[in-house]
């Protein structure tokens, strides 16, 4: 009698189905890593998105009656007073980013490209019992944005009186 060497069908037919299993799995885990591959990216853009906006927020003056160079220091109750008609690029302090809502975002002068689907909402509030100085004395600017994908960040910063 002669020696054959070689696989049977049933060593074949269980090959196949161990090779498609481990095959499924790493579509599987190929496919979840794809649909996140997005996040960072929005994540990236939100911070960007923020700082642009804090920025531009923060060099505006405490208050509508302080003066310009802000000396002497606002002396007056702290009240969020949005003066009706103006637009954002003649924003001059902080209270008239108060209930600001853009979407799609946009800096003072136009809008900003590759942010579509994002959305940025700003609320101001005095704040000053909260840093350690009289209520009166800061304004706290809250920053929520929303990611095309539904993702929420939010930020603050807090403006003082100087």
């Amino acid at each position: 009698m002669r020696l054959h060497r070689g696989a049977t069908l049933v060593e074949l037919v269980m090959t196949i189905v161990i090779i498609s299993v481990a095959i499924a799995g790493v579509v599987g885990a190929f496919a979840l890593i794809t649909g996140r591959s997005a996040d960072p990216l929005n994540q990236t853009r939100a911070v960007e998105l923020a700082q642009l906006y804090m920025d531009e927020i923060i060099s505006k003056k405490y208050d509508d009656a302080t003066r310009q160079g802000g000396t002497p220091k606002y002396s007056g109750n702290c009240d969020i007073k949005v003066e009706s008609g103006e637009t954002r690029a003649s924003y001059d302090d902080v209270d008239d980013y108060h209930n600001t809502v853009n979407e799609p975002p946009e800096s003072a002068e136009s809008a900003l490209s590759g942010y579509s689907g994002f959305a940025v909402n700003i609320t101001v509030a005095c704040a000053g019992d909260e840093v350690g100085l009289p209520v009166s004395e800061a304004k706290r600017i809250d920053l929520a944005i929303t990611a095309p994908g539904g993702q929420a960040f939010s930020f603050s910063a807090y403006r003082a009186n100087f």
